[in-house]
């Protein structure tokens, strides 16, 4: 799994825990590793994705962000 969503999913745990802390014990629960990558990389896809519709001009500078996107997560869509 890519550093970056290994660090997001990190986030999200901790996010839930302070946003559901009720004042009782609370457990982390993270996916698998497999499994949030998985799903990460699935997001990604969503977002190169709606990168690249529409018009033309709209699907031309989306290819560009569409790039940018798969070299910062490291995933190959």
């Amino acid at each position: 799994m890519n550093q970056r969503i290994k660090e997001l999913a990190e986030q999200a745990a901790v996010n839930d825990m302070v946003n559901n802390f009720n004042g009782e014990d609370y457990t982390v629960r993270m996916p698998s590793e497999t499994w949030a990558g998985e799903f990460a990389e699935l997001i990604i896809q969503e977002c190169v994705k709606v990168c690249t519709e529409g018009n033309q001009i709209e699907k031309a500078m989306g290819l560009y962000y569409s790039k940018q996107i798969k070299k910062h997560f490291g995933v190959e869509v």
